[in-house]
């Protein structure tokens, strides 16, 4: 049975040049959670959409997520366990530190980060110059959320604005996580 690759982007959605609506465009499966409000994002609706979309999918499912979308799939997986069966293993790319005191008034809804061991295999990736995240706590979130770790240098918060194109090295890690 084929995979469905939920896509789940973060605060402001993902624009045409960022890696996750490339890959979108590129592969069949790869299904971009839409949500109603990219402004002013609130968790119980994100975390509601993603459970549609879980009760959709016909088979297993992977998450894509990225900054705000990795934190929104921790939360999924406290708030809608019968759904979360179906999910195979996360790509969490750049969580959002929405613990912190200087993130945006929009976001905070999502604190806090939930601690738990997530109910399935991911990987979190992060960058040593984010704005959104310390590579410390990124280390930390992989490490409560039972994660691989894996850093992979200066890359900003890995969006459009980082130059990475379709990031081909995020596909060579997220083929490594469907082979986990």
């Amino acid at each position: 049975m084929n995979t469905t690759v939920l896509v789940l982007p973060g605060w402001q959605n993902s624009g045409p040049l960022h890696w996750q609506t490339l890959w979108e465009q590129q592969n069949h499966g790869f299904k971009r959670v839409l949500q109603q409000d990219w402004e002013t994002p609130r968790r119980c609706d994100w975390v509601a959409r993603i459970a549609e979309e879980l009760r959709q999918a016909p088979g297993p499912v992977v998450f894509v997520g990225h900054s705000l979308g990795c934190i929104a799939v921790a939360h999924s997986c406290q708030s809608a366990p019968s759904e979360i069966n179906k999910v195979r293993g996360a790509l969490l790319v750049a969580p959002a530190d929405v613990d912190r005191a200087d993130m945006p008034a929009q976001i905070r809804d999502f604190a806090p980060i939930p601690c738990r061991r997530l109910p399935f295999p991911s990987m979190v990736i992060a960058s040593n110059d984010d704005p959104y995240l310390t590579i410390e706590r990124a280390q930390e979130l992989a490490e409560m959320w039972g994660g691989q770790f894996l850093n992979i240098g200066s890359a900003g918060h890995i969006n459009s604005e980082s130059g990475l194109g379709d990031w081909p090295d995020g596909k060579r890690m997220l083929r490594r996580l469907l082979e986990m």
